[in-house]
């Protein structure tokens, strides 16, 4: 994966939630932009039950060429830790907000990179 020009494509997506609305979120994702999770296999929940945090590199310079099939659902709150270029990470965030409901719960900017938690809902 690979951006183009001098702003950073790819974006780190980190999620914490149910194991099946982190696939939810990262079939949305994997649908709108090429993705290490391309042939990876889907979330699942940990053995002992106890937190679980599952990570993506989405390239948004790369668009994946579909859009989800059909409508992504969530059966509760999923966090959702957004880390890339300042342009990059605007891309996931509007691919989550047009399908999701969204709020920033907080967020740090650098020189070249910005980091957004988010609390994502279903719509």
């Amino acid at each position: 994966m690979s951006g183009t020009g001098d702003a950073p494509a790819q974006v780190s997506v980190e999620l914490s939630g149910g194991a099946d609305d982190a696939g939810s979120v990262f079939a949305l994702l994997g649908a709108a932009f090429a993705s290490d999770r391309a042939d990876g296999p889907a979330p699942r929940a940990a053995e002992s039950g106890g937190p679980t945090v599952w990570s993506g590199v989405f390239d948004t310079a790369r668009p994946a060429g579909g859009g989800p099939s059909g409508s992504p659902s969530l059966s509760g709150p999923v966090t959702a830790s957004v880390q890339g270029g300042y342009v990059a990470v605007d891309r996931v965030v509007t691919v989550l907000s047009a399908a999701f409901t969204v709020t920033e719960e907080g967020s740090a900017s650098g020189d070249q990179e910005k980091d957004v938690n988010l609390r994502l809902e279903g719509a």
